[in-house]
């Protein structure tokens, strides 16, 4: 069958990958809004930051608990559809929101968020691998190293665009921030709708836990993928500094809210800027080299970052931790989706969201333990050094991984 309904031989000239990047701007788009307004609801109906943490948590637990059988669902079902009615339930929860705001529905209360807490992080648990097996059947192999880093700067821009324009709408009124989430939400529907993927032949196969943990077994019998994946896992668990941002800009920089808005923005500016530059010039060679270079870099920006008292030496760090970060999350994407059999890219792309999404909330409670044993700086130092570590234990692990030349398998040559 061929997967490939579209076969243009620039991406700019695809109109189903542009398409594509389009909902998932707004799928992001929305899920940030939503973010910045039900945590701000939340914290203005308790004063608890322990809520705070456990919205969070409710959205992170469904992608835990469900990663078996959202795999399995996505290699079993139209991918398409399943993304539209993950975005459907999306814009009806902010519906929800907007009329209970507006004091028409239910009244917004700590109990109502939590519940949407947990419909949110269930439709996460469902779009984050089939969006991302859809984009491999809209693009043909050759142009799929472009297209992950342009699909990565939707992500990018809806992260540093969206959470100003929710908080910007939300302090006019809580309704306007959810109606826009709403039609967001609701444009990606038909978005994704409309993409041109090959018609889904049914698996009339008996679920089974063995069919389930196939993704898993698939993963652990190919030492690239597994080693890149877990490499990223442990890498950005012991990196991440997001976490202790807003204790760098009131204690060890000095500055104020605006400053932290900045700290915060910086990696994600500094993704796009080099998602950019990864569009027009995809890394082909030597990727496996590549890889690893950025993840140490990674860790020498987070070190440098840790050491700085200077605002714009701080800056510049987190702008080279975000640039850095996306090569290795580009490369590594893309030849995961290459080397996975199509049948089984849902239930691969499964375990592999959780286990990105594992290392940003992990490495989240990890920052604020080891800064409560060891103090802020030499947390975030020595969170640097351990990613730098990680690199070193994964090249000798991993010498395949090392030594991979190019991104593209034999079998796509």
């Amino acid at each position: 069958m061929n997967l490939y309904q579209d076969s243009p031989t620039s991406l700019r000239h695809s109109k189903p990958f542009w398409r594509f990047w389009l909902a998932r701007l707004l799928l992001t788009g929305g899920f940030q809004i939503m973010g910045v307004a039900v945590g701000w609801q939340v914290y203005s109906l308790t004063g608890s930051t322990l809520d705070l943490g456990l919205v969070g948590l409710l959205q992170f637990l469904p992608r835990i608990l469900l990663v078996l059988v959202t795999g399995t669902v996505a290699d079993r079902y139209p991918r398409h559809y399943i993304a539209a009615a993950s975005m459907a339930l999306q814009a009806a929860a902010a519906l929800l929101l907007l009329l209970g705001s507006a004091g028409i529905g239910l009244p917004v209360t700590r109990g109502l968020i939590f519940a949407v807490s947990v419909l949110i992080g269930t439709c996460r648990a469902f779009d984050m691998p089939t969006m991302q097996s859809l984009l491999p059947t809209i693009v043909p192999p050759a142009l799929l190293p472009s297209a992950v880093a342009a699909a990565a700067s939707a992500n990018e821009v809806a992260t540093v665009v969206a959470p100003a324009l929710g908080g910007l709408l939300f302090a006019i009124g809580a309704p306007f921030t959810y109606g826009l989430d709403a039609l967001m939400f609701g444009a990606g529907v038909l978005l994704v709708l409309g993409l041109p993927v090959p018609r889904h032949v049914a698996d009339g196969r008996r679920v089974t836990l063995d069919s389930l943990l196939a993704g898993v077994r698939f993963i652990r019998s190919r030492p690239d993928i597994f080693g890149a994946i877990s490499l990223d896992l442990f890498a950005v668990l012991l990196g991440g500094a997001t976490a202790l941002l807003p204790v760098f800009a009131a204690d060890i920089l000095h500055t104020g809210p605006w400053g932290l808005g900045l700290l915060r923005a910086a990696p994600s500016v500094g993704a796009l800027a080099m998602s950019a530059w990864l569009l027009r010039n995809p890394v082909e060679r030597k990727v496996g080299r590549i890889m690893f270079a950025t993840v140490a870099m990674f860790g020498l920006a987070t070190i440098g970052f840790g050491l700085s008292s200077h605002f714009g030496l701080s800056l510049l760090a987190l702008l080279v931790l975000g640039a850095s970060d996306i090569i290795s999350v580009v490369i590594r994407s893309t030849f995961v989706q290459m080397e996975t059999p199509d049948e089984m890219r849902g239930r691969v792309n499964a375990v592999n969201s959780l286990f990105i999404g594992a290392s940003n909330q992990l490495g989240e409670f990890e920052s604020g333990v080891t800064a409560a044993w060891l103090g802020t700086v030499p947390a975030v130092v020595a969170g640097g050094v351990g990613t730098l570590l990680v690199v070193v234990l994964w090249m000798r692990w991993f010498p395949s991984l090392a030594q991979r030349d190019r991104m593209l398998g034999e079998q796509y040559g």
